[in-house]
């Protein structure tokens, strides 16, 4: 099982939004999931060749050895002359950098969401999200507001997109309850709290794993420029062209076996070993080869900086299972 934590906790309200530091500040530590894994784990017996799986057990599926597909170096050599050509952590310290999640427990109160741009392609509410969850880039933030809650109780993912709190309701672009028993996608055509209709928190570098020696998951990246199509799981595109070297959302990244990691230590090596062995997942357009991770303020800025020494260039292309969906 992947993020299988066996510490027991009441289950009772655990929330990561203050901790004694302003809305403006980074969070952390964070509370475990309890039993909760995220995601299932691919199907035992399952070929270390075998190409992306095509269900949400894709996170959690190590593609070291999957075959490379065909257009790999032109959609490589496409990302990289559409944007940034190196590796960059989207996350840091001490700042609201990064994205920040909350976990909480049975006893957690219900509240109403109303969708202002995506209701039909999104769960309806009321979702266990408190009132003081944590907002991506704080609460006076303009950007995505991505808001990420785990009920451990249940084993289940609440996200929203440009969530806001007024007047005892949760406003939100978006919105989507994931079961983490369940490796089933979003329903083809349909959106998330991400573009690529892809859950956003199992595809975050969270700093306990990161410095515990091994990431064992796929890593979420966004792209300036992606194409107008999705690979499964992903389930909705929001492309800028129908160019076939662009990548389509979805699409599986992995750092090259011959790469050397030699120049790598703590963490940063942790999150480049993960790149060889899980990758990355094409989730939404934005700063090219930006990959996430949490809001924390115990991340080292100066060990992530040795990842931002990785070209686009040192990565392939793998096969996917299933057909590229075109818009």
């Amino acid at each position: 099982m992947r993020w299988l934590i066996s510490a027991v906790v009441p289950l009772m309200l655990v929330l990561t939004a203050t901790n004694g530091v302003s809305p403006a500040g980074a969070v952390g530590p964070y509370p475990d999931l309890g039993s909760c894994s995220v995601f299932p784990d691919p199907p035992p017996g399952l070929s270390p060749r075998a190409p992306s799986l095509p269900s949400e057990a894709a996170w959690n599926q190590d593609i070291s050895r999957a075959p490379i597909a065909r257009n790999s170096a032109a959609t490589i050599a496409y990302i990289d002359a559409h944007g940034g050509e190196r590796l960059h952590p989207d996350f840091g310290s001490p700042r609201a950098y990064g994205l920040p999640y909350a976990v909480v427990g049975a006893g957690q109160r219900k509240l109403a969401v109303h969708y202002t741009a995506y209701g039909d392609e999104s769960d309806p509410g009321p979702f266990p999200i408190p009132k003081g969850a944590p907002v991506e880039g704080g609460n006076r933030s303009d950007g995505d507001r991505h808001v990420l809650v785990v009920d451990r109780s249940s084993c289940t993912l609440f996200e929203l997109y440009r969530g806001f709190f007024t007047s005892g309701h949760w406003n939100a672009d978006s919105g989507t309850r994931w079961d983490l028993r369940s490796a089933a996608r979003r329903p083809d055509s349909w959106t998330s709290a991400d573009a690529a209709g892809l859950p956003i928190f199992p595809g975050l570098v969270r700093y306990d794993e990161a410095t515990s020696g091994h990431i064992d998951h796929s890593i979420r990246v966004t792209l300036d420029s992606t194409r107008d199509a999705w690979l499964h799981p992903a389930s909705h595109c929001a492309g800028d062209t129908s160019n076939p070297r662009a990548p389509a959302m979805g699409t599986r990244l992995r750092l090259k076996r011959g790469y050397g990691l030699g120049r790598f230590s703590g963490a940063a090596r942790t999150i480049a070993v993960a790149l060889k062995r899980y990758g990355m997942i094409v989730a939404d357009n934005g700063s090219n080869w930006f990959f996430s991770g949490t809001s924390d303020r115990r991340w080292d800025d100066e060990n992530l900086n040795q990842l931002k020494r990785i070209p686009g260039s040192a990565f392939q292309v793998i096969r996917s299972a299933a057909r590229a969906h075109e818009c």
